[in-house]
């Protein structure tokens, strides 16, 4: 019986014809011995124990690096990549956040939907509120798109920016996105429709109603609000949300804006009316000139809309994440009270979107190394730091290729059709090719090198969705131990306050039991 139970498991897993092969995989080849890994889980426990029972002092700093779109199968891509573009066969790899000493999942729905978007997302982790799909920090009382629900201030919810600000301490935002796209909006603005960045997006939609009595789009808000018009630092991309349509960017693009208003300029005149110093740039030279010695508030807006993906930006005029992070650190880290800031690697969620696998891995890797600059420049003794995503993406990562095949390729393995497919590939999207003669496409016979080839998909859609998975929350600094186990996204926010001290709820300094 037992012999049967075997010979089946191996009819039904190809790959153990792999693993009893007599190739030899290109990694190390001490892996070979299994006092190899028994090493290696020494120094896992040794490492554990180190840390077991946390930093118990108080978080002066907290950070969290939200990669928009960073599924669990991003990550383990992502890593296999790193590691094959160091000369390794990459499976073995670690981002930088992947070595952080405490992992967990939260789950990411919405009041009104199965998988999230990264407006109600933003609103549960950067304000503890779970609501509507589409909707920013606002409670579910406010419907999508409707007009005038989030003028109502009882219907506001406040984030841990706002919270950190009112504690004295600095607040930023650092984004590849558009400042005024949804997960940066989470930490200062509320509204019923996360498209209303600027104001002709909110008329095309709420044309009918009187406009004094509409809510303000996304960008008025971030000049004119509070937390907005309070953060120290603004970095991303997004300025035609704040440009009137007559007016030309510094890179050719006009505004959007169809009230006249110059917002960018506006943000200059508060800045003046508090006699704080400040600076606009719109490029990288311009931004790394002020590296060292920052202003009070700084607005950097680097693209018309999104910043460029990394592996396609000019670097002469478009900083990297990493770099975004560290000025933004620098200039915040002069507040003897501490800082929180947000940093989002928004663009793995818009490659992911368009089946542009290779671009999305590019930027989950960017983010990393935004990580690591961040652990590198700020202690781990008063500095907590907490990566996670807002919702995953449908990229399987699939077959039973060999160890050390290129990631981005071709599966050494083909279908029961004998037709090759990649080891990425989608559940949906614009990756989708029709068969013809009943016959899947050859997806070898296309340049697959290229940063924007799209990925197979099974389902043909415009844009790829977002799936349903629960995301990791990576954390490293005081009371990085909270963050394990299986939770709801609402609960991160609470979370690093409870190390930091500051905001609503339980204070890990207020005698509360630790």
């Amino acid at each position: 019986m037992l012999r049967l139970l075997i010979l089946l498991v191996v009819l039904a897993h190809p790959s153990s014809d792999a693993a009893r092969s007599s190739e030899v995989p290109l990694g190390n080849k001490a892996e070979f011995n299994p006092s190899y890994w028994a090493e290696d889980a020494r120094e896992g426990i040794e490492a554990r124990l180190k840390r077991r029972d946390g930093n118990r002092g108080v978080a002066r700093n907290v950070i969290i690096f939200l990669g928009d779109g960073m599924s669990i199968a991003t990550l383990g891509a992502a890593r296999a990549l790193l590691g094959q573009r160091e000369g390794r066969t990459g499976e073995e790899a670690k981002l930088s956040f992947e070595q952080f000493p405490t992992v967990g999942l939260s789950k990411t729905y919405c009041v009104d939907a199965q998988i999230a978007d990264s407006a109600c997302s933003a609103t549960a982790y950067l304000c503890g509120v779970k609501t509507n799909d589409g909707t920013i920090g606002v409670t579910p009382a406010v419907r999508r798109t409707n007009c005038t629900d989030a003028v109502d201030a009882a219907t506001h919810v406040r984030s841990i920016a706002s919270w950190a600000i009112e504690a004295g301490k600095d607040a930023g935002i650092v984004t590849t996105t558009r400042v005024t796209h949804a997960s940066p909006a989470g930490t200062y603005a509320h509204t019923a429709e996360r498209d209303w960045e600027h104001d002709a997006e909110l008329l095309e939609d709420c044309g009918g109603v009187a406009r004094d009595t509409l809510q303000k789009d996304i960008a008025y808000q971030l000049v004119h609000s509070a937390p907005g018009n309070q953060l120290k630092v603004i970095l991303g991309g997004g300025r035609r949300a704040f440009l009137p349509n007559t007016v030309i960017d510094e890179e050719g693009t006009s505004g959007r804006r169809a009230d006249g208003r110059n917002l960018i300029e506006e943000w200059k005149a508060d800045k003046r009316s508090r006699n704080a110093t400040h600076e606009y740039v719109w490029n990288r030279k311009q931004l790394m000139q002020l590296s060292l010695s920052p202003p009070d508030y700084l607005l950097g807006l680097f693209e018309a809309s999104h910043m460029q993906y990394h592996m396609q930006a000019d670097p002469t005029t478009e900083p990297t994440l990493a770099e975004l992070t560290e000025i933004a650190i620098r200039s915040l880290s002069r507040n003897k009270n501490g800082f929180f800031l947000f940093v989002e690697g928004g663009r793995i969620d818009h490659a992911h979107h368009d089946n542009y696998a290779r671009l999305a891995l590019d930027e989950t890797i960017e983010l990393s190394a935004a990580v690591t600059r961040a652990t590198e420049l700020l202690s781990e003794q008063d500095t907590l730091i907490v990566v996670t995503s807002d919702h995953a993406h449908v990229m399987g990562y699939n077959g039973y290729t060999h160890r050390g095949t290129d990631i981005l390729g071709i599966s050494d393995k083909q279908g029961d059709d004998n037709i090759p497919y990649t080891t990425l590939s989608y559940i949906n999207g614009p990756g989708y090719r029709p068969h013809v003669n009943g016959e899947r496409d050859d997806v070898s016979q296309y340049d697959i090198e290229q940063a924007e080839f799209q990925f197979p998909s099974g389902v043909p859609l415009d844009s790829e969705t977002h799936g349903g998975d629960d995301v990791g929350v990576f954390a490293l600094g005081p009371h990085h131990d909270l963050f394990t186990g299986m939770y709801e996204q609402t609960q991160i926010p609470f979370l690093m306050a409870y190390a930091g001290c500051f905001g609503p709820g339980l204070h890990a300094c207020d005698g509360a039991k630790r």
